[in-house]
């Protein structure tokens, strides 16, 4: 394909503000946390990178083993837990892929912080 000199900049032009807004939406993206029950992985909360049907990608990833003070997975993201100190959240991984989530639950602030808090389970 051979392009004249407008048609040059004009091309260029039209990538270059592809490329800008790309750049624009990732530096604002905010990647939302939530709770991720899987088939037969167990539960995970993290931040929610990617999801392409069942297979989710989340970062800063912590598995929740067990958890005590919230009676669902339901109050777990709405309030957190009230017992921290029974709960065995395992330390937080870089990245992990989830194969087979069946259920992608929001978390809110505080129940974000509450999470965040309870200390490692690590033996």
């Amino acid at each position: 394909m051979k392009l004249n000199c407008h048609a040059m900049k004009k091309y260029i032009a039209t990538y270059l503000l592809k490329l800008y807004k790309y750049i624009y939406y990732l530096s604002h993206h905010k990647c939302e946390f939530v709770l991720v029950r899987t088939y037969s992985a167990g539960v995970f909360a993290g931040y929610l990178e990617k999801r392409e049907g069942k297979e989710v990608t989340l970062t800063k990833a912590i598995r929740i083993w067990y958890w005590d003070g919230a009676a669902s997975l339901s109050q777990l993201a709405m309030e957190g837990v009230t017992k921290p100190e029974n709960c065995k959240f395992a330390m937080p991984v870089n990245e992990i892929i989830l194969i087979e989530a069946i259920e992608i639950i929001p978390i809110t602030k505080k129940a974000e912080d509450i999470i965040k808090s309870v200390k490692s389970w690590k033996q």
